[in-house]
């Protein structure tokens, strides 16, 4: 009786982990949308939960107010424009692009999230362990996406609006660094919104609601033929 009682709590204690994971593995109905305003205009995005550290990483750090006045110190038309470093708020332009916090953050390499247009993605010295730098980002501009930096450098974000701000940032004026030659500050905020209203306000479709959206769409096309 005794093996038994202990057999069932065991079993019981299984299930309840097991539950608990599941209910930690279901997606949450709401996400972060981060706001980058320029000079420009205004880039939004969405950062990915299949890269958790770079993800937690970013919103702390624009939750704490880091990014703002901080420039796009590096832009390359039909390439990237890249920002986040804490040296372009000094008055000295030689050092942008050679600041960071104090840490690293380890690479979340996925073979799902690549350097499509739009994608924004972890800059790095060049180390062995290809660690991410602590603060300094960049948005791919390319048409094409830059697929040669996939499974190198961390993506861990979307534009899901103002990609024409990242085209007009990419075209600034620049000097021999790709430095524009007028400052591109930005101001980062973030908010919480349930995804089915980000995906109503920008378009944008979660990986978990695609075969919805779908269906959705197909229903339509039904209707109206």
């Amino acid at each position: 009786m005794f093996r038994f009682k202990r057999f069932s709590l065991l079993f019981l204690l299984c299930l309840a982990v097991a539950a608990g994971s599941v209910a930690k593995s279901k997606p949450s109905k709401k996400d972060q949308v981060v706001t980058i305003t320029t000079p420009q205009g205004v880039i939004t995005l969405v950062l990915f939960d299949e890269t958790p550290k770079h993800k937690a990483n970013f919103l702390k750090l624009a939750g704490e107010g880091f990014y703002n006045g901080t420039t796009f110190h590096r832009v390359i038309e039909n390439f990237m424009i890249q920002g986040g470093d804490p040296n372009s708020k000094n008055n000295n332009p030689n050092d942008d692009g050679m600041g960071n916090v104090d840490y690293l953050v380890l690479p979340e390499f996925n073979p799902n999230l690549k350097h499509v247009r739009g994608a924004v993605a972890a800059a790095r010295t060049n180390n062995p362990e290809k660690a991410s730098s602590g603060c300094q980002f960049y948005i791919v501009q390319n048409e094409l996406g830059t697929p040669f930096l996939d499974m190198n450098y961390t993506v861990y974000g979307q534009t899901i609006a103002g990609l024409d701000v990242v085209d007009a940032i990419a075209k600034q004026p620049k000097d021999y660094r790709d430095r524009p030659l007028t400052d591109v500050k930005m101001t980062v905020t973030v908010e919480t919104m349930k995804k089915k209203d980000i995906t109503k306000k920008y378009g944008y479709v979660y990986p978990e609601m695609e075969k919805k959206v779908k269906k959705e769409k197909g229903e339509k096309e039904k209707v109206k033929s």
